[in-house]
This record gives C-alpha cells, sequence and structure tokens, in this order.
C-alpha cells in the first residue's frame, strides 16, 4: 500500500474537478493498493513546496460537490513549467515523493503537463523510484495529441466551453436584433491561442445558417483587410453581422505577454484582437449606419458551471477514474483517453496513450473542416461537436439562492523536507 499524490496545471475548467473526484473514487475503492491520498496544493509548485492536501481528512460531502464545482479553487492550479535544465526542482520532486511513499502521482493537465508528468516519470525511472505516473487530460482547447492519429477524440472541459459558445451566441444575437440600426456590428472575441475549436463552437448556435454570423478561426488565415471585407458583404445582405474571432487572429503587435510555457496570455496584453477589429471596422467605415461594437468574453467560458455540459461532466469523471484503473493494470507512463465509438449514436470508451506521445503534442483545427469561404465550418465539425454539449442543464446544488460549491480544510500532511523555493521563483 502505497500513497497518492493528484495534482492539476494549467488553466482550469468547468470539469476539472470531477476528474479529481474521479481519481479520487477509483483509489479509495482500493484500499489495500492505495493508501493516503494527496492532492498537492497549485500543482507541481505545491509538490515542490511540499503542500500536500490530506484528501482522506476531508468531509466527504465536500468531496462530493468538487462534482459540481468549477475551476481549480479546491486544490489549486499553477502555470509553473520545470524546465530540464531545473536539476534542483527535478531534485526536489524526487526527495518530496520518497519522503511521503508516493506509489501514484496522477497529473491532470494539457500538453505541457503531460511533458512534465513524463519526465518526473523517466527521472523516477533512473533512480529505481517505485513510482507510478499517469496523466489525466484536461483543456478547454482541445488541442490535446495530434490530428493524424487521434490518441484522444476530445478533452475535458471542450464539450463544456462548446456549450457556453453556442449559448452565448443565441443571447448575442437577440442583442445584435435588437441593436442593429446603431450598433449593426457585434465583434466578441473567443479564447483557444492558435487552436480554432472553441470559436468553431459558435456555429452549434446556427447548424441551420439563419444568423448573419462569421467565425474567424487563426488557421483560416485572414487578415484585417479580408474580414473587413467578407463583414461589409453581409451588412450590405443582412444589415448586421455577428463576428467571432479566436484570440489567436492575427492583427499585429498586442504588447503580448506570456506565461512561463512560453504561451500568450491574450487576457493580460494591452490590447485585444476583438477592439483591434472594432477599431479597423470603425476606421474604414460600414456600409450602413452605426458603429461596430466589441466585447472580450473573459475567463467566465471555462469555469461557467451553470452552462457545463452533463456529457462533459461525466466523461470528465471516468476519465479520472480511468487512470487509476491505468495505475493498477498498466503501470507507469501513460496519460489515460477518450474514444469514440464508430457506432451511429454518441459513445466514448477509455483507453491510454504513452506519455511521451502526449507530451508538449498539439492537434490542431483540421483543415477539412473549415468552410471553402473560411468564415465557417462545415458539418462535419457539427456532427463532432454536437454530441459534446449534451441535451440537459447540469443541476447544481444551491444554498439560498447561490451555487453551493465545496470547501476543503486546509489538512496537509507533515512536512518532512526542509523549506524550499522553486527554481524559477528565485530572485538573481
Amino acid at each position: 500500500m502505497r500513497n497518492v499524490v493528484i495534482a492539476q496545471s494549467g488553466g482550469p475548467t468547468s470539469v476539472i474537478n470531477a476528474s479529481l473526484v474521479g481519481v479520487l473514487t477509483e483509489c479509495q475503492a482500493h484500499p489495500a493498493e492505495f493508501g493516503r491520498i494527496y492532492a498537492a496544493k497549485h500543482g507541481i509548485e505545491g509538490l515542490l513546496r511540499e503542500r500536500l492536501l490530506d484528501l482522506n481528512a476531508q468531509d466527504h460531502e465536500e468531496l462530493q460537490l468538487l462534482r459540481t464545482t468549477p475551476a481549480a479553487g479546491a486544490i489549486g492550479t499553477c502555470r509553473y513549467k520545470v524546465k530540464p535544465e531545473q536539476k534542483e526542482d527535478m531534485e526536489r520532486i524526487v526527495a518530496v515523493l520518497g519522503a511521503h511513499d508516493i506509489g501514484a502521482f496522477f497529473y491532470i493537465g494539457g500538453n505541457d503537463s503531460m511533458d512534465t508528468a513524463h519526465r518526473i516519470n523517466l527521472l523516477a525511472e533512473k533512480r529505481g523510484l517505485d513510482l507510478v505516473c499517469v496523466g489525466i487530460p484536461k483543456t478547454i482547447d482541445n488541442d490535446l495529441g495530434d490530428q493524424e492519429r487521434l490518441l484522444i477524440d476530445h478533452t475535458p472541459g471542450y464539450g463544456s466551453v462548446a456549450r457556453y459558445w453556442a449559448n452565448l451566441v443565441l443571447t448575442l444575437n437577440e442583442e445584435n436584433r435588437g441593436s442593429s440600426p446603431a450598433d449593426p456590428v457585434l465583434v466578441v472575441q473567443a479564447m483557444g491561442r492558435r487552436i480554432g475549436f472553441i470559436p468553431a463552437a459558435a456555429r452549434l448556435a446556427d447548424p441551420q445558417r439563419r444568423l448573419p454570423l462569421q467565425i474567424y478561426l487563426p488557421e483560416a488565415g485572414h487578415s484585417l483587410e479580408s474580414l473587413a471585407s467578407h463583414v461589409e458583404r453581409e451588412l450590405r445582405k443582412s444589415g448586421r453581422v455577428i463576428v467571432i474571432v479566436s484570440e489567436g487572429f492575427d492583427v499585429g503587435e498586442l504588447g503580448e505577454r506570456h506565461d512561463s510555457f512560453g504561451h500568450v496570455e491574450f487576457g493580460a496584453s494591452q490590447q485585444s484582437v476583438a477592439q483591434t477589429v472594432v477599431n479597423h471596422l470603425n476606421h474604414v467605415g460600414l456600409p450602413v449606419r452605426g458603429s461596430a461594437r466589441g466585447q472580450v468574453q473573459g475567463t467566465e467560458q471555462r469555469h461557467a458551471i451553470h452552462l457545463a455540459s452533463t456529457v462533459d461532466i461525466s466523461e470528465a469523471f471516468e476519465v479520472g477514474r480511468h487512470a487509476a484503473e491505468i495505475a493498477l493494470e498498466s503501470g507507469t507512463g501513460f496519460m489515460a483517453t477518450i474514444q469514440r465509438s464508430a457506432q451511429a449514436s454518441y459513445a466514448v470508451s477509455y483507453g491510454q496513450a504513452p506519455l511521451v506521445e502526449m507530451a508538449n503534442s498539439e492537434r490542431t483545427f483540421p483543415k477539412e473542416w473549415i468552410s471553402e469561404n473560411r468564415i465557417d465550418v462545415t458539418d462535419a465539425f457539427i456532427k463532432y461537436a454536437r454530441p459534446l454539449i449534451g441535451e440537459s442543464a447540469l443541476e447544481i446544488p444551491l444554498k439560498q439562492g447561490l451555487p453551493r460549491f465545496a470547501r476543503l480544510d486546509d489538512v496537509y500532511a507533515p512536512r518532512l523536507c526542509a523549506e524550499y523555493i522553486p527554481q524559477a521563483h528565485r530572485k538573481g
């Protein structure tokens, strides 16, 4: 019987805690194989700082509430990258794992997190440490894996952000219909960096293409000038238009900030893509009266639990549970995966892929799913994405009319190692 550490990394999702509950539930079902179960507070940083939250000491009701608690407030996440040259950090990880007799390490995250899990796995093997490392997929961007082999059909978190955007476009349309004499153009920015799966989900609101809706994916190769030309044509035809633009749409310099992984933090940059598009449209002028207006959907799109997909919640739980099964049956060096069945009705199974193949992988939006005019997606994408958003609303526990989220007690494992400052946080 060996102890367990579960950690999260990267941007949160509406369903990230469902995966946490899944792996916790399966580990607790095998008390002969798994001992005490800890959560590293704020991901790999918590492991480095030996901040191990004792999940066995938590109230059962609070743990069950995690399933409908969004984002990463319960055990925390981080954007700390353990780089290959940070030898002290890697040694510290091994020391903490060894001191607490950790036999299984589960890392919930995306591309970069799988790289960290892979390198911890390699170091453990090199040192002869009896450790099982298993990754659990998570990202709203749906960019984990590669497009050619499709080692994973979709990632937990994407179905909920897709449902968010489908709902949002319906309400945006009501706004635009009513305000079009003064504000005929509504430009809305979606998350997704270089990958277009999130803005593509806007089409789920209007699969019959009845709305004056244009979608600009980063992969479509448009410029401000071509965007303005398409907007002008739609205005002459319909008198109004809703423009969904990816935060990765190329509009030039934005005064970008980057995180420790080197990714652009669009929400922290000096300018937004949406405002740049609005400025350009208003500068060149519209063929109808009124102005273009814009808005940037912030972090709500990745934690809007009231719009979370019931399918996404269920799959996030099951893929977490399956990760514990992998640890028991297959051993170390894998990530749990979701695979879609070939049958007509939507169904999935849960498998595994080598961590080495998932580490720093990147799946792109398929070119064949981009429409010929490059301002829309095809029916093939709709067929792919529609089942992920589910059919029903998620029931969220309420207290005095407000969501009742999980609150875990600050009960930690005793410190067995010396104080430590992660290398990247040291001054000088």
